[in-house]
């Protein structure tokens, strides 16, 4: 919708996904680490048109060219994941993290 979403980075799952999608489209700007800061940037946001246009602008623009809707990237990746999990299930290794560079 082209609006975009403020977050506190906290331990939840769910502040930790929305930090994961800003960080995807180039916004960490819009990561916060404390309820001070999430606080003072929501207002300003709300209340400076300028800089929430430069913002929207950004993530607009971002839209198009971020890894996170590529979605013929995602679904190389994910083959890639498979194929690393298979080949360590393959070798007898106990399941571990695997890192599938794009």
């Amino acid at each position: 919708m082209g609006l975009p979403v403020l977050t506190y980075l906290g331990s939840s799952a769910v502040s930790r996904h929305a930090a994961s999608i800003l960080n995807a489209l180039n916004l960490p700007e819009l990561i916060t680490t404390t309820a001070e800061e999430y606080e003072s940037l929501a207002i300003e946001l709300a209340t400076d048109p300028e800089k929430l246009k430069i913002i929207k602008d950004k993530l607009v623009g971002n839209l198009s060219t971020a890894p996170l809707y590529d979605t013929s990237l995602f679904a190389r990746n994910l083959e890639s994941a498979y194929s690393m999990m298979y080949d360590r299930y393959q070798r007898g290794l106990d399941p571990d993290h695997i890192y599938v560079k794009h």
